[in-house]
């Protein structure tokens, strides 16, 4: 049974929902008490900025990096040790009077051991959730990873408010630790992945896999309404009130998004139509940003939300398909950074855009340079599709 009761059927699933839960919530709560911490002791913006900035920024390079441990030794041990050093790491930060060099030479390799744990999970959940289970989970892990975002921000400010950041630290180390013992516990040993070679698809890749993260990287021209809507909102005339009301547009979609893509989760995934249209059509709303009143653009915007969400999913059950099991962690490591680093170049390139010709048609060219690559991604993998380059054996 496909759909989110029939991925939370499969207890091994439910483990590693619940840990990748544990450990977002934690990361949000540890960021707020961290801008906290730094501000109080330097009363400085750009201090704390690159604080908050040190909780994202060496994930693209762990990316690059260390995505190759998830083929390279077990999946689940990868898990399991990458949370057990961040939560050591995010207990040392509760220390008192920690250097800041220090504090923030933690929060760096913390975050680069973010990178093997999330090219392992990614890849394990194939094993756990086989043919439409699998769109199903990752819809249901869209849906929550936002719900966590917006808690554990929440939760992070009260936290700290009611017993200061040592303690919200320390939750923080916690709920890595807490991650860890539920996959030790439910979540069964599998052999390393390149110890396994079976006959697969061929090696390769490289045509399509070009394709693949040109789909992944346009998700950066998805997110720029969110990055621009304090200075659309004003210039729309639907005051700072509209401005939450915008920014919530794109996660509301994103969960109608989860709902449909794994309520229409089929085999064969691999054919590029499937994952090109609704990442064509993503683009589209957005172009009538400059031409709607400004209330409209929270229709547009959740519906691109919506869209951009689909294609993603069915973009990593297509990975599954196309990539060998001894390189997918490798994959879905790099695929998950290329999401990951797009977002903040295409809205700090939109930014300065709307500085010369005004958010509304920044905006609005966005969206053409998304639903461009979309099509000229397709045009690549259509292409290496039709010289059966990935054929399997």
């Amino acid at each position: 049974m496909a759909g989110f009761g029939g991925a939370l059927r499969v207890r091994e699933f439910r483990a590693l929902w619940l840990a990748e839960a544990l450990s977002v919530g934690g990361d949000q709560v540890a960021r707020v008490a961290l801008s906290l911490v730094v501000f109080a002791r330097t009363n400085s913006a750009a201090l704390t900025a690159l604080t908050y900035a040190l909780t994202f920024v060496p994930a693209v390079l762990g990316g690059v990096l260390l995505s190759g441990l998830a083929d390279r030794y077990p999946r689940r041990a990868v898990v399991v040790t990458t949370d057990v050093v961040r939560g050591l790491l995010a207990a040392a930060m509760a220390v008192p009077g920690l250097p800041l060099w220090l504090l923030w030479a933690l929060i760096g390799v913390l975050t680069l051991a973010a990178a093997p744990f999330k090219a392992a999970q990614l890849a394990l959940l194939p094993d756990v959730l086989p043919g439409p289970l699998f769109q199903a989970g990752m819809g249901l892990r869209q849906i929550t990873t936002q719900a966590v975002q917006v808690a554990g921000f929440g939760l992070g400010g009260v936290l700290v408010t009611a017993t200061g950041p040592a303690v919200a630290l320390l939750a923080n180390a916690a709920t890595f630790l807490g991650s860890a013992a539920v996959v030790v516990l439910f979540v069964r040993p599998r052999p390393a992945a390149r110890s396994t070679r079976t006959a697969g698809p061929a090696a390769k890749a490289g045509p399509v896999l070009i394709a693949v993260y040109a789909f992944a990287a346009m998700i950066g021209f998805l997110v720029v309404p969110e990055g621009l809507a304090a200075p659309f909102a004003s210039l729309a005339g639907v005051g700072s009130a509209g401005v939450g009301v915008l920014m919530a547009a794109d996660p509301v979609g994103s969960v109608v998004g989860g709902w449909w893509a794994a309520r229409t989760a089929a085999r064969p995934r691999t054919a590029p139509r499937s994952v090109a249209v609704p990442a064509a059509l993503a683009g589209l709303p957005l172009l009538l940003c400059p031409v709607l009143p400004g209330w409209w653009a929270v229709g547009c915007w959740a519906v691109s939300g919506g869209l951009s969400t689909v294609y993603l999913i069915r973009l990593q059950a297509a990975v599954v398909d196309l990539i060998p099991d001894e390189r997918r962690g490798t994959v879905m490591g790099r695929l998950s950074t290329c999401l990951y680093s797009s977002q903040g170049v295409a809205i700090v390139g939109a930014g300065l855009l709307a500085e010369q010709i005004g958010p509304a048609v920044a905006i609005a060219v966005s969206g053409a340079l998304a639903t461009l690559t979309a099509v000229s991604a397709a045009a690549v993998w259509r292409a290496t599709a039709r010289q059966e380059v990935l054929a399997p054996a």
